[in-house]
């Protein structure tokens, strides 16, 4: 027996996929959530096998949501907006329902999923980026960061956070009262953010521009920039031009 879970915020969406479901003995339905706080811990509690995910979703979306979890699940999404509907799906283990989806469509989802290697590590590069692509699109998403700390999850609004430091796999998210940490690359912060208010001004930061107080001379063609927390952060040779076109200087 493989235990199901359903998250998605849409009551007929989930009553539809537990009719559905009915037609495969096999697949124990053990929950079904309504937003992605209740996903998380749902999965924890029960270890699905197989969940089905909405993308969009109140609170936290469904990219989000999967970002909070340890070991993560097979996934087949399911959501309304068709272009997110990627080529990508069909040569990995993820898969996806455009609703209003058939039955038809469900069982060849569910198929699919039996025959495929079912690990989220084995999904190929060109899905994993086309998923970042979506992720990008979401509503809200570049105005703020989720993150777990310990069994708690919180919401930082980005106007918020001062700086992003690098740190092994995982970034540094500084705010007036610490820092903390979530498992992406500078690489997809810089693309996320929003660009009048973010800039990245060494391999290793970004800065809020908002909180940036001046650029002092470090060395010899050299600049750091200084945080109106007292922060020093280097400037990057390459960084110094486009950080001051976007200071309008």
């Amino acid at each position: 027996m493989s235990k199901v879970i359903i998250i998605d915020d849409e009551p007929l969406a989930r009553a539809i996929v537990k009719e559905y479901l009915k037609g495969f003995p096999e697949l124990t339905l053990v929950a079904e959530c309504s937003d992605g706080f209740e996903g998380v811990k749902k999965i924890a509690e029960h270890q699905p096998d197989l969940i089905f995910l909405d993308i969009q979703m109140p609170k936290i979306n469904g990219f989000e949501m999967l970002e909070l979890i340890s070991e993560t699940p097979s996934v087949i999404f399911t959501t309304a907006f068709d272009e997110y509907a990627l080529k990508a799906f069909e040569t990995s283990a993820l898969d996806y329902l455009l609703k209003p989806f058939t039955k038809d469509r469900f069982i060849t989802a569910i198929e699919k999923w039996k025959n495929t290697d079912k690990s989220i590590a084995n999904i190929p590069a060109e899905a994993l980026s086309l998923l970042t692509e979506i992720e990008k699109k979401q509503p809200d998403e570049h105005l703020r960061v989720v993150i777990k700390d310990g069994s708690e999850i919180k919401i930082i609004p980005t106007v918020d956070i001062h700086y992003f430091e690098a740190y092994d796999d995982y970034v540094k998210i500084f705010q007036k009262d610490g820092y903390n940490l979530k498992k992406k690359t500078m690489n997809y912060f810089e693309k996320v953010l929003p660009t009048n208010q973010f800039i990245r001004v060494h391999r290793s930061y970004i800065i809020n521009i908002n909180e940036l107080t001046k650029i002092e001379v470090f060395e010899k063609n050299s600049y750091v920039a200084i945080l109106k927390s007292g922060k020093r952060i280097p400037i990057s040779r390459t960084a110094y031009g486009p950080l001051k076109e976007s200071l309008g200087v």
